[in-house]
């Protein structure tokens, strides 16, 4: 049994597979996710885990060289964004419109679901080298 880490072994063998510029999605309980997308849903009650808890525990394994944030964070969830500023505050945050991530996210290799129950909580980290 692993004991460090993320524990969930798909979300583990995700990041573990994951290549430079490739995208790694985590997105609140109410993203429409297409069938085609490698889908791990890791939703329990409304808020349980939340977006920030599971992003904080992709970031302690994944080497992030981007991240993408819808638009509409800003307006719609300004304290999230807020807190999303401080934690890439040396990682460059592209903004696009909230359709553009829907529509963008069969290309990333791993779509994880939260039970986050806010609006507008979804990025794209794309991921770096460590060398």
């Amino acid at each position: 049994m692993k004991k460090t880490g993320i524990l969930n072994d798909r979300i583990s063998t995700l990041i573990a597979e994951m290549g430079h510029k490739e995208g790694l999605m985590i997105c609140d309980a109410g993203m429409p996710i297409p069938r085609a997308c490698n889908r791990i849903d890791v939703s329990l009650v409304a808020g349980i885990p939340s977006f920030l808890d599971t992003l904080r525990g992709v970031l302690e394994e994944l080497c992030v060289e981007k991240v993408v944030l819808a638009k509409e964070i800003k307006e719609h969830n300004a304290e999230l964004d807020n807190e999303l500023k401080a934690i890439f505050k040396e990682i460059p945050i592209e903004y696009i419109h909230h359709q553009e991530m829907k529509d963008s996210m069969p290309q990333a290799k791993g779509v994880i679901r939260t039970g986050e129950f806010s609006p507008f909580a979804n990025i794209l980290l794309i991921s770096g080298v460590v060398f």
